[in-house]
């Protein structure tokens, strides 16, 4: 028994890798799942989606590594937050598509409770703004709009989850009924102070308290796997929602410490310690682990879209074939033009949170092209970063000008981006050796639940880097630059920021 299989359940696939004793990689397996846009500003996934893709990797992964399950010591789960599910608590059947944390309906009923003044006692509780983002009102509007669903959770014949409590639903055959502390902390019904379901919450928001799942540690028991899915039950001992996991992954165990994780959308964590600062910069406060029952919280910002830009480009330009195409064409790029492109595709989040925004390209001239396009794309990211960044300045005076950022997640093997990143933030970007810091993070806890693997300390210290990207750009030239970034930002906007 000396492996760990992490489970890392995303927006756009799901993957699993299997880590030796070491943490290090063995094999990886993914799968990508439809999207579903049933109407501007709503996303949505299949719940059978979800689960046939990661119960798919998990069997693929070990295939390709030639490990029974019998060697296999416990799992790690790792996964998408805020993303709502409710299911019916017999048959296991979901009432309803997920709705996506990028999902936007409920943006009018958050502004109704913004224009009742709760937003203070919402944060206070929760260290979250109210925003559709949040799995709460997302919840509500399920019980609401599905037939016969709210008289139904009130009869307690309906659960609800985010993606995690899904998978540990379906994994052990309807036997546990959990979440972690990290992913209760995103939906906006729990008190990250008191570390529990909040009442009053649950009462301003419409969801019955029996749907809730019990919240238990980061590195804690989660129940088996069904015989039948692997050929033996496996303890599954490890939960993290996918940012606290990359966290973690990036050993960012130490107050001050900083990631920031580049996905669909991009997710920057200052960890704060044991103490929960509230933000006046109109970012997040969050619980970055639950660990032997002590929380640890964070300071985090949140970018709707960062890799998802990229694929627009893929998808929807159709200016690009792969990816990794990026780096050439923007290094093509005129760099006399000055294009900014401000992707607010699903809204804006941290620190503008304007949900009605939508994307927009300013500066374009004759002579714009496919590459100022895609340099603007993959700048976006860098200057959307370097926003979170100077408003966690303002909440933690401390964070000094040359604090490095740990990077990980796919766009972090693009070197044009990281390098912008640096330049423009006027700080050091480490990018590690192991880049899967979200499946490895999930797979550090379930790996010191079984006792394979260190405790904290030690993991820092098998931390390893890859490369340092050093800033090279004036001074001035960066302010300047992004003065013209905000400048794009307030034309985009819907309404005033705060």
């Amino acid at each position: 028994m000396s492996h760990i299989l992490a489970l890392d359940q995303g927006t756009t696939s799901s993957r699993a890798i299997l880590f030796d004793a070491g943490l290090r990689p063995v094999a990886t397996a993914q799968a990508e799942f439809p999207q579903h846009f049933p109407a501007p500003g709503r996303v949505e996934h299949d719940p059978a989606d979800l689960w046939a893709s990661t119960a798919g990797t998990a069997r693929s992964v070990l295939e390709r590594a030639g490990i029974g399950p019998e060697r296999v010591a416990a799992i790690g789960i790792t996964n998408q937050r805020e993303t709502t599910l409710v299911w019916d608590a017999e048959t296991g059947e979901p009432v309803h598509r997920a709705i996506v944390w990028q999902d936007r309906r409920t943006a009018p009923h958050c502004e109704r409770l913004r224009a009742e003044g709760l937003e203070p006692m919402v944060a206070g509780r929760t260290g979250l703004l109210l925003d559709p983002y949040f799995s709460a009102t997302k919840l509500g509007w399920i019980l609401d709009q599905v037939e016969g669903a709210r008289a139904r959770a009130e009869a307690g014949r309906l659960r609800f989850g985010t993606v995690d409590s899904f998978l540990i639903w379906k994994l052990t055959g309807g036997a546990v009924h959990a979440t972690d502390a990290t992913n209760a902390a995103r939906t906006m019904l729990y008190d990250i102070h008191r570390g529990d379901w909040d009442a009053e919450l649950c009462a301003l928001f419409g969801v019955p308290r029996a749907m809730l799942p019990e919240v238990r540690d980061c590195a804690a028991d989660y129940g088996f796997t069904r015989p039948d899915l692997f050929g033996r039950p496996l303890p599954i001992l490890g939960v993290a929602g996918d940012q606290q996991a990359a966290a973690m992954g990036q050993a960012c165990f130490a107050p001050g410490m900083m990631k920031a994780t580049y996905g669909t959308g991009a997710f920057l964590l200052l960890n704060t310690g044991t103490e929960a600062v509230a933000s006046r910069a109109r970012l997040l406060t969050t619980i970055a682990a639950r660990l032997g029952g002590r929380t640890t919280y964070a300071l985090e910002g949140s970018i709707f879209v960062a890799g998802a830009v990229v694929q627009w480009l893929r998808d929807g330009l159709r200016i690009i074939r792969d990816a990794a195409e990026t780096q050439a064409l923007a290094e093509a790029a005129d760099p006399s033009q000055a294009v900014y492109l401000v992707p607010a595709f699903t809204g804006l989040g941290a620190p503008w949170w304007d949900p009605d925004a939508r994307g927009a390209l300013h500066g374009l001239t004759r002579g714009t092209g496919p590459a100022e396009i895609a340099r603007a794309a993959l700048e976006s990211v860098g200057f959307q970063t370097r926003d979170l960044v100077e408003a966690i300045r303002a909440d933690w005076p401390g964070l000094g000008a040359g604090t490095v950022l740990r990077v990980d997640g796919g766009m972090a093997a693009s070197d044009f981006a990281m390098q912008f990143l640096a330049d423009i933030l006027g700080a050091p970007v480490d990018r590690p050796v192991v880049r899967e810091t979200t499946a490895l993070g999930a797979a550090w806890l379930a790996g010191m639940q079984a006792g394979l693997c260190p405790g904290p300390e030690g993991f820092a210290a098998s931390w390893a880097l890859d490369r340092r990207f050093l800033p090279g750009m004036a001074g001035e030239e960066r302010d300047r630059r992004h003065g013209g970034w905000r400048d794009a930002v307030a034309r985009t906007l819907r309404r005033p920021p705060g």
